[in-house]
């Protein structure tokens, strides 16, 4: 999997890659991650990327030369798709998560300020992603998300991909409690059920609490988890 992140700020996206398991796994190849910066790309010697908005109010809006361009000067995969990180976007979820992990490249586009002069859209024609209702600083925390989520779905990022069947929401349903040693904490303790090495009774167990911590917590899910049942 190959990511292409335009980005006035590239050290915010690859400090991200400096520990854990991405780092792991763009240091083992699974998956690669570039920035382009848009700065690069002006045709204004000062390198400037916005400007005032035509009508009037507050804030800059991007401009779209520099980000066209620089999307134009990205090397396209035969099977990639780009999206843009807006609030205006469709709700990320882990299923669009699950479908973008088939692509083998995905291209991001990641806005600041008041966001971009709308002719961008019309000539890249981006899918557009939101990771909530709220908005942001700008789209590198959003892409990080998205780029951390997919890179779960693929082989060997996680060591097993079966490490990713039981997170929450990949069956729709919030994850089970876990716990470790030790056995006895501040007087609680684990549940015997997990002592016993009885895997029907354990499996059983984590299916229970992973209901009722979603209808708990999660009623919306678990409604739309009860109908798909």
């Amino acid at each position: 999997m190959r990511f292409d992140v335009l980005t006035l700020f590239p050290e915010l996206i690859q400090s991200h890659l400096n520990f854990s398991i991405m780092k792991r796994a763009t240091e083992e190849g699974i998956i690669e991650v570039n920035t382009i910066n848009p700065r690069d790309y002006t045709l204004d010697k000062h390198k400037k990327v916005d400007d005032t908005p035509y009508g009037g109010g507050a804030g800059m809006v991007l401009a779209p030369q520099p980000y066209v361009d620089a999307y134009e000067g990205v090397n396209k995969e035969g099977n990639s798709i780009t999206i843009m990180m807006t609030p205006q976007g469709e709700p990320f979820t882990h299923e669009i998560s699950k479908e973008l992990a088939q692509y083998d490249q995905i291209i991001i586009l990641c806005g600041h300020y008041e966001g971009f002069d709308e002719r961008i859209r019309e000539i890249i024609k981006p899918r557009e992603i939101s990771i909530g209702d709220f908005v942001l600083t700008g789209g590198e925390l959003p892409a990080l998300s998205v780029i951390d989520s997919i890179s779960r779905n693929i082989e060997g990022t996680l060591g097993k991909i079966e490490s990713a069947h039981d997170d929450s929401f990949s069956d729709g349903l919030l994850e089970y409690p876990q716990y470790t040693k030790p056995r006895e904490y501040r007087g609680l303790e684990v549940p015997e059920v997990l002592l016993n090495g009885n895997h029907k009774l354990i499996e059983e167990f984590r299916q229970e609490q992973k209901i009722a911590r979603t209808k708990a917590k999660r009623p919306d899910l678990y409604k739309k988890w009860l109908k798909q049942q």
